[in-house]
């Protein structure tokens, strides 16, 4: 029965989304971190300033720029 299948899988996996949004958030902090970690020679290697840095890092956890 194709219906219940899916249903099954579903009831599997309940946290599966959480556990993404929980993976996707602890990349982004340790992105952050790393970004504030840099110098100012190597921030402008990449084309950020220390503003944009300081600015992003004050983004709440729920505040995803890509909005995934």
């Amino acid at each position: 029965m194709k219906g219940q299948k899916g249903f099954v899988l579903l009831g599997k996996r309940p946290f599966f989304g959480l556990f993404q949004r929980i993976a996707r958030w602890r990349a982004l902090h340790e992105e952050r971190q790393m970004l504030a970690s840099l110098s100012d020679d190597a921030l402008k290697d990449i084309g950020l300033n220390r503003g944009d840095v300081e600015q992003d890092r004050r983004l709440h956890f729920w505040q995803d720029p890509l909005q995934k």
